[in-house]
């Protein structure tokens, strides 16, 4: 065929629509070999995707993908659910059934709750749905339920300390001069909060890393002794505190001659933070995906190198809540510290010598006297405190962990910036 004649030859050529049919387009050879399409050709749209460059995205930005959103039936489904359940339920209980408490009220309207919104959800979606659903709201039911039982006991400690935490001199000063008949205006619980930290710091110094080298060979070592150091660690969790400080007040205090002091408290309460400081940082450990430590070992780390440079930097997060869980358990503490240490109403800011105050044995010494007003102040005002002490700690705790395991901090960001203002 001559060139003319291949000049004048039409193909034709099935296009998609995107409507669906099919067209008939007529291409020339010419136009398939410029690559040019004809006039009458019909062309796709491009598809543009949410997070690329034509949608107005940074390109090879993360876009999140939103998995759960809260829509207005659902809103009102669980409003309906209960409101309707709290006036059947005050029918019930009520003005028919022969029951009375606040308790058993809230409870019933609970189970009647969920039982009105299961059959309101499943008037709507179908049985997969309504089961996510359902579980969806019991499991945020927990989480309200747990946030209440805090509030309220922040709440009841601040109401009924609020005569003693109002006064300055609650948190300034002593209680070396409260007695009986003391007022409120005088005396305070410094002298317990200063020894509280200090037992308590003596307690993490001599549990934590004990505890998360004990879970770095449950995780990373192993062998045959991981099975009888795991059963060890599961019988000191159900230890009883007293018997802690009963330990530390035979092989300390009276074997070895060591003082009654805050420091053999905090070895005491050591005891107690070790099995929780080993079982939560192992869970934490074993969360780190093994890719990285291959990766680790790929490139010629060491088997040292890749724990202190890869492994407690991915779960750094997770161990820092792990410590925080501890130290809120050992902080609390009373008998090993009554047995191990003792009570003192004056300053001792020394842990290796003479008796020291803590929070909890200061609420203990008050509360037993429940004729008096001021110490029953004083009581719930240091239980504030107590709690104030541990939210301090944990967000102080948060921000040395920083974030998620991988998520950069601050200072990481800020010298990511200035090595790329540099280069």
């Amino acid at each position: 065929m001559t060139t003319a004649g291949r000049a004048s030859a039409r193909r034709r050529a099935d296009v998609a629509v995107p409507g669906g049919g099919v067209a008939d387009a007529a291409v020339t050879d010419n136009a398939v070999i410029d690559n040019a399409p004809p006039d009458n050709a019909v062309t796709e749209r491009p598809v543009v995707r949410p997070g690329s460059a034509e949608h107005g995205a940074v390109p090879g930005a993360d876009v999140p993908l939103q998995i759960r959103r809260v829509t207005a039936e659902d809103a009102l489904t669980i409003i309906g659910a209960a409101v309707g359940s709290l006036g059947l339920n005050w029918v019930l209980y009520e003005r028919v059934l022969p029951f009375s408490g606040a308790l058993g009220f809230w409870v019933c309207w609970y189970i009647e709750f969920v039982l009105l919104y299961l059959a309101a959800a499943g008037l709507q979606w179908n049985r997969r749905v309504v089961t996510d659903k359902t579980l969806a709201v019991l499991v945020s039911a927990g989480g309200i339920f747990a946030s209440a039982v805090v509030a309220d006991q922040l709440g009841y400690s601040f109401v009924k300390g609020l005569p003693a935490i109002a006064h300055a001199n609650f948190w300034t000063t002593t209680g070396a001069s409260v007695a009986a008949l003391t007022p409120l205006t005088k005396g305070g619980v410094l002298n317990a909060a200063v020894g509280s930290l200090e037992v308590l710091a003596v307690a993490s110094v001599a549990s934590v890393p004990l505890g998360i080298t004990a879970a770095l060979f449950l995780t990373e070592v192993g062998g045959r002794l991981a099975r009888p150091v795991r059963m060890i660690v599961n019988a000191m969790t159900a230890l009883p505190s007293v018997v802690a400080g009963l330990l530390i007040y035979s092989l300390a205090i009276v074997t070895l001659g060591l003082p009654a002091s805050g420091f053999a408290a905090g070895l005491a309460i050591s005891i107690i933070m070790l099995p929780t400081v080993i079982r939560a940082s192992e869970v934490v450990l074993r969360v780190v995906p093994g890719t990285l430590r291959e990766a680790s070992f790929a490139l010629g780390a060491s088997q040292w190198r890749t724990v202190w440079n890869v492994i407690l930097p991915t779960a750094r997060s997770g161990l820092t809540t792990a410590v925080v869980l501890a130290m809120a358990l050992g902080v609390g503490e009373t008998a090993p510290v009554l047995i191990a240490d003792g009570f003192s109403n004056f300053m001792n800011a020394d842990p290796f010598h003479g008796w020291q105050a803590t929070l909890p044995t200061l609420i203990f010494t008050y509360i037993e006297d429940e004729g008096r007003a001021g110490f029953i102040a004083r009581a719930f005002g240091a239980s504030l405190a107590l709690m104030l002490m541990v939210l301090v700690l944990f967000t102080i705790a948060r921000l040395v962990g920083g974030g998620r395991p991988g998520e950069l901090s601050r200072r990481q960001i800020r010298k990511l910036r200035r090595e790329e203002a540099d280069s």
